[in-house]
């Protein structure tokens, strides 16, 4: 009963965002601090700059940020093909092996991404499969990186969809492809836009698989961070 209090509610709000703003917060003001900052030996920067920011789109780092945000698209669009049209072949499969598929398709999310990246290292290092070295290995690792919260977005919105319109839809004589792609994508939409952010959106942070496939030609924007950041250049 506490937590109806008014006073229990505003101790409970200011405590959040004072802990939301030193653990999230802070670090991330302090590191668009420093992007706009020519030198910082003090408590405050004491010389701005806009160097770092024009800097995004040319050179190294523009190349890098374009392509994060391509493999960002493509791993996010093949993901959803696979981890979605997966959503929707288990769906009408036993219980058993549902399960079995479930955990298939959810366990690279339990392994470091670095191990992700060492097993395609090895598996496509070989004849007839050598892919080392080569962009599409770098967007495959991605894919299956992000295949499960595909998956995952796509079950959830299938288990809230109701099977009375399919049905009826098919009472009416419409074929399932006609049912699929009038019926069950359209009421899905919502799902499939944000299995397409969120599978992006891991893409562009993704760096401990990236900088064991990278080739020379194809640096992501986590893996130049972390080649600048080992530098010293913040």
């Amino acid at each position: 009963m506490l937590v109806f209090k008014p006073t229990t509610r505003r101790i409970a709000l200011v405590t959040t965002a004072t802990l939301f703003f030193l653990i999230f917060g802070l670090p991330l003001l302090l590191l668009l601090l420093a992007a706009f900052t020519r030198q910082w030996n003090g408590v405050l920067p004491s010389s701005l700059t806009l160097h770092h920011a024009r800097a995004l789109a040319a050179g190294d780092q523009g190349a890098a940020l374009l392509h994060s945000v391509a493999t960002g698209v493509a791993a996010s669009f093949i993901a959803l093909l696979f981890g979605g049209g997966g959503a929707l072949v288990v769906r009408g499969c036993p219980p058993s092996l549902r399960r079995g598929l479930d955990m298939l398709y959810f366990l690279p999310v339990a392994l470091p991404s670095s191990t992700i990246g060492l097993a395609m290292l090895i598996a496509f290092s070989r004849k007839p499969f050598l892919l080392n070295g080569t962009v599409l290995l770098v967007i495959l690792a991605h894919v299956v990186l992000v295949m499960a919260y595909a998956y995952a977005t796509i079950s959830a919105g299938l288990e809230r969809l109701p099977h009375s319109l399919e049905e009826i839809a098919g009472s009416l004589g419409a074929s399932p492809p006609r049912v699929l792609l009038t019926i069950t994508l359209p009421l899905l939409l919502p799902q499939i836009l944000a299995a397409l952010s969120l599978g992006f959106a891991l893409s562009m942070g993704e760096l401990g698989a990236s900088i064991m496939l990278y080739p020379p030609q194809w640096v992501t924007a986590p893996v130049e961070v972390f080649a600048l950041t080992d530098r010293g250049d913040i």
